[in-house]
């Protein structure tokens, strides 16, 4: 058999059990992917997933820095920013959320990450370029409510009006949105 096709059984093999929480196969697989193809970041990603599920996040910051290396992804990105949020690194871990974001502007976890440590460190004017990104590939509700809540935070309110009447307009029944809107009128 190939080094490709151990690869690609490995790995998936490694993520069934992964998905199924049966973590020392998971593992199992992973190591015999990474062994296989050492170039791909994926069986890195898988085991570091593995370490933050057994509290081992020394491990897991190394594993998904060495995915990061293999491969910039935003989920390499998330998984550090998640280990040092874990370890109350704050500015590192909104560094690596913005960098998730980077590769994918539209990962939630990221941009939810993001926009809480953006509130936590008081640096929310950075996080609306990244919102307003994402918008731009995905305009949804979610996004379009949490921009207008940042600007609103940062007292740009005509902004987040006009976002809110944008929502609105997509979506009159959006209770979360009247709510703040309904500020602005007051």
């Amino acid at each position: 058999m190939s080094a490709h096709i151990d690869y690609e059984i490995n790995k998936e093999l490694g993520e069934c059990y992964l998905f199924m929480g049966e973590f020392d196969k998971a593992a199992e697989y992973y190591r015999k992917a990474a062994e296989a193809a050492p170039e791909n970041a994926e069986p890195q990603l898988g085991l570091a997933t593995i370490a933050v599920q057994h509290g081992e996040l020394e491990k897991a910051m190394d594993l998904y820095a060495k995915a990061a290396a293999l491969a910039p992804s935003d989920k390499a990105y998330a998984g550090l920013a998640l280990v040092e949020l874990e370890k109350g690194m704050h500015e590192e871990a909104f560094g690596h959320f913005a960098m998730a974001l980077g590769e994918n502007p539209v990962n939630m976890f990221a941009i939810n990450g993001l926009v809480q440590e953006g509130y936590f460190l008081q640096r929310l004017a950075e996080v609306v370029p990244h919102l307003e990104n994402a918008l731009g590939v995905s305009d949804n509700e979610s996004l379009r409510y949490t921009l207008a809540g940042c600007l609103t935070a940062l007292g740009r309110d005509a902004e987040a009006k006009g976002q809110l009447e944008t929502l609105l307009g997509m979506n009159p029944e959006n209770e979360s949105a009247q709510e703040l809107y309904a500020r602005f009128a007051a």
